[in-house]
């Protein structure tokens, strides 16, 4: 009744017709901020986890001038209730996002005018919390966590398990990060793969060379080599494409 009891009290409510995921929740979200031309956004899960109370406290830094995105942060503060299994996953996470930030997957955050203008969410699923946090580093905007309340154990908090919720957030992220970052995480791996590949049909030349004659071991070492060489070259080459697409792509955004 969320959406009832809210037009009711005056708000502006935004449906959609069916569940399209998280990621397609946020960028109507982040399309009608625009719209609105609201100064600032505050998101907060429906699982009743978070205490509305704390949203004056979350948006503060951001009044101040302070930070562009202010994120609550679950794992500052008293909140031990929090299971073990969501402590070790979000430090997982954490580390793929790769945003200096302590809380990765909180869904509690605030965002100013700037960070409304300048983000925009591609992300369908659960990963997207993940997205935008990395190109809020990207584009330069400051981050600030803002310690909050939590509270676990009041029943089924969530339309995944937490397995698939990092699963899905741990594919995103690698798949944005071999995006924006193409020539780190295709170039350079090709490139060692290439190199170990001509090794080893340098490795059955040389031992031909010796007199070994076409051996069982010549052949294994050549057929070994090519493989790992042909598919390091792929690789290779494969980020070279996406960086070529991702540098024209951007100079036609700017």
């Amino acid at each position: 009744m969320t959406a009832v009891i809210a037009e009711k009290l005056g708000a502006r409510v935004i449906r959609h017709e069916s569940n399209m995921g998280k990621g397609e929740a946020f960028r109507t979200l982040f399309a009608a901020s625009r719209d609105m031309r609201a100064d600032i956004m505050v998101t907060i899960d429906g699982d009743d986890q978070h205490d509305p109370a704390d949203i004056p406290r979350l948006v503060e830094p951001l009044e101040n001038g302070d930070a562009d995105i202010a994120i609550g942060a679950r794992f500052h503060g008293n909140n031990k209730g929090i299971p073990t299994h969501r402590r070790v996953g979000n430090k997982l996470l954490n580390a793929v996002t790769l945003s200096g930030v302590s809380d990765t997957q909180s869904g509690f955050r605030a965002y100013d005018k700037k960070a409304i203008e300048t983000l925009r969410p591609s992300e369908a699923g659960m990963g997207v919390d993940s997205e935008i946090l990395m190109d809020a580093s990207r584009q330069g905007l400051r981050l600030m966590e803002v310690p909050v309340s939590v509270k676990y154990g009041i029943g089924k908090t969530s339309t995944h398990n937490p397995i698939y919720h990092t699963v899905d957030v741990f594919t995103s992220a690698i798949k944005l990060t071999s995006i924006r970052h193409p020539m780190t995480f295709y170039g350079i791996p090709g490139l060692i793969i290439t190199l170990f590949g001509v090794y080893f049909v340098a490795h059955a030349y040389f031992l031909f060379l010796n007199g070994q004659n076409i051996t069982n071991l010549v052949l294994t070492y050549a057929l070994m080599g090519f493989s790992v060489g042909i598919f390091g070259l792929f690789t290779f080459f494969t980020g070279i494409i996406l960086f070529t697409l991702s540098t024209v792509l951007r100079k036609g955004a700017d």
